[in-house]
């Protein structure tokens, strides 16, 4: 496991970032997923903008897919995926929906499944997969803008591997955090 403290939304972004980076040393594990799990403000989507970034992708561009379910954003050349796809599993119901809004596909060798709310539906990512657990490390308080507690709130990001392959970047990871 590794625990890691972030002091602000760039910290956490810069994380992400480096996550990107251990994934770009060695040839990429087909279909890996990466599951990000937390309470609403948590900082899931931000980790996921900032992981985007680490592969090229401009921040900006990676809203959370709440509503649209998925959002796929193909990677430039020289990156060990063709494709990021950033999930939300949030509205879904039961694990059928994921299935048949494209879940296999997102899983296909070429593919980085990003997935918010991966808790809901746990048995529907493989076994070798990367948890990214994010708590804000100072609650908000009650009525506060949950999107402003998101961007400026410090955190705690925990991060297990269910796996050979998802074990060998975290470790990757680990090497390249403070």
């Amino acid at each position: 496991m590794l625990r890691l403290h972030s002091g602000s939304a760039a910290e956490t972004r810069g994380l992400a970032r480096g996550l990107a980076a251990a994934l770009c040393e060695e040839p990429a594990p087909p279909g890996l997923a990466i599951a990000l799990v937390g309470a609403l403000g948590a900082g899931k989507t931000l980790f996921a903008k900032g992981l985007g970034e680490g592969f090229g992708l401009a921040p900006e561009h990676m809203a959370s897919p709440t509503f649209t379910i998925a959002n796929e954003f193909a990677l430039p050349p020289g990156r060990p995926f063709a494709r990021l796809v950033h999930a939300d599993f949030y509205r879904m119901e039961a694990e059928a929906e994921l299935e048949a809004a494209g879940l296999l596909d997102w899983l296909a060798p070429g593919a980085l499944l990003v997935a918010e709310w991966a808790d809901r539906f746990p048995a529907a990512l493989p076994a070798d997969h990367l948890e990214v657990r994010l708590e804000a490390a100072d609650a908000a308080a009650p009525g506060a803008d949950a999107a402003k507690a998101d961007a400026d709130a410090a955190r705690m990001l925990c991060a297990r591997a269910g796996g050979g392959a998802a074990r060998r970047v975290l470790l990757r990871w680990a090497a390249r955090c403070p």
